[in-house]
């Protein structure tokens, strides 16, 4: 059973989720840099087998997410085939796509992981809460192709890594109910831990594929960021999202998600030169349009008139 404790404040909730989301940016970024010079799925499996360790020594020896809990045969098998083997095909999609195209068209399709939230949450009825969610999905849908066309009109190589980019959107919204899944019986901490070092182990196949044959520069500026990558990006934000999905529904957390674009595009504009262009804007601002269109409470907006209640 998953351990009884306190909800925390739903200030402090989105205080920490805004503290991952600058992490993640900042991580995005630091991936960016990263795949320009190491085999991207080696990136991955290194910072998800160093992080879970660390993370199942805190759980371990210290009491910051509380006590352990035994695993069940279920919940290794969910541990394994479920979160762990989600988050490595993400890896290999997201860093994949971070290879082939811009790091900002990334971070602008995982905005899109809202939406898929809320579709995944709710069959099509005959409704208003329907009509709204999918009208949230098809103005998230124009802002991906306002990225898509210009680079479908030219022809471009990168269409691969638009596509990975999009489709990582979707395994992050994956990886996220398999968590909140499991947070009925382990903690944010647990979760993390168990599921890193799985993911590091099912992406050693993969990593060593990629090293033996040509080996691996290195660099001490790699390393730091590497490092950084482990700590921040994975240790403390992972920790926090997890935590803020043990409370509150996968949409509502996802929310937030809407705002990983722009911290990510703030730190590639100041660390690696991408330019602010109208197209990411553009782009940004239907997503964004369509995550609170799905979010929003339309009859205490406009009142039971003109929206009847479900």
């Amino acid at each position: 059973m998953g351990r009884v404790q306190g909800k925390p404040h739903n200030g402090l909730l989105a205080g920490s989720l805004l503290l991952a989301v600058i992490l993640f940016g900042a991580n995005n970024v630091s991936v960016k840099y990263l795949v320009r010079d190491w085999p991207p799925v080696t990136i991955g499996a290194v910072r998800f087998g160093a992080a879970g360790l660390i993370l199942m020594t805190l759980v371990r020896w210290t009491p910051l997410f509380g006590p352990a809990h035994a695993l069940t045969p279920v919940l290794k098998r969910r541990l394994w085939w479920g979160s762990g083997l989600v988050l490595a095909i993400y890896v290999v999609v997201f860093n994949g796509a971070l290879k082939l195209t811009e790091v900002s068209h990334v971070a602008v399709y995982l905005g899109t992981a809202p939406i898929w939230a809320l579709l995944w949450e709710g069959q099509p009825e005959k409704n208003w809460k329907t009509v709204q969610r999918y009208g949230a999905a098809a103005l998230a849908f124009c802002g991906v192709l306002i990225l898509f066309l210009p680079i479908l009109r030219h022809g471009s190589s990168r269409i691969i890594g638009e596509i990975l980019g999009l489709g990582s959107s979707v395994l992050w919204t994956a990886f996220g109910r398999q968590c909140r899944t499991l947070g009925q019986d382990l903690s944010s901490g647990e979760i993390s831990a168990q599921t890193f070092w799985r993911t590091g182990v099912l992406l050693t196949p993969i990593s060593l594929a990629e090293v033996l044959p040509r080996g691996i520069p290195w660099r001490a500026d790699l390393a730091w960021i590497e490092l950084f990558y482990i700590v921040g990006g994975g240790v403390a934000a992972f920790a926090l999202w997890n935590n803020a999905l043990r409370h509150w529904k996968t949409s509502q957390v996802y929310l937030f998600n809407n705002l990983v674009p722009v911290s990510t595009m703030t730190f590639a504009h100041f660390c690696l030169g991408e330019p602010l262009t109208r197209t990411f804007w553009m782009a940004m601002l239907l997503i964004g349009a369509g995550v609170l269109l799905g979010q929003a409470n339309l009859q205490r907006l406009f009142g039971a008139l003109w929206v009847p209640a479900e």
